[in-house]
């Protein structure tokens, strides 16, 4: 059974977040520099939630709100679902799918420990798959 930890331990750990009380179009600005989809809302090391692509499009742009005089404690996603370095890549999925995100934040002991999204499920699994399947071949013609 893989794990969150083989997961991370395949790609960078550094994590972007911001502070509550910083502007949504900050936030996107620096989204869109960095050229991902959702960043961690941490105050004093603490986790407080998760503003993601979805957020500013359901709660800013269809309520005609302004991203530019908007705090971001106002549009964030509060209520995380986080998993733990021990949970396995399958729980994760089921998690993603049965509750419609897109990114899990890692935390072990109150300290988030990365970031966990879709996209790197699918490419792990596809990895592992790959791996599976070349011994599976060296095996058999060996």
């Amino acid at each position: 059974m893989k794990t969150v930890q083989q997961l991370l331990a395949t790609k960078s750990t550094l994590v972007y977040s911001v502070t509550p009380n910083t502007l949504v179009l900050e936030a996107l600005q620096f989204m869109m520099e960095k050229n991902i989809s959702s960043l961690l809302v941490q105050e004093n090391n603490a986790l407080l939630g998760i503003f993601t692509e979805r957020d500013y499009a359901r709660k800013i742009v269809l309520q005609g709100k302004s991203s530019a005089s908007t705090l971001i404690e106002e549009v964030m996603t509060s209520e995380l679902t986080t998993v733990k370095l021990r949970d396995s890549i399958e729980n994760c999925m089921k998690i993603m799918t049965d509750r419609r995100i897109r990114h899990l934040p890692v935390v072990e002991n109150n300290e988030v420990k990365g970031l966990v999204s879709i996209g790197d499920v699918v490419k792990f699994i596809i990895e592992d798959q790959k791996q599976t399947i070349n011994a599976l071949e060296n095996y058999i013609n060996s």
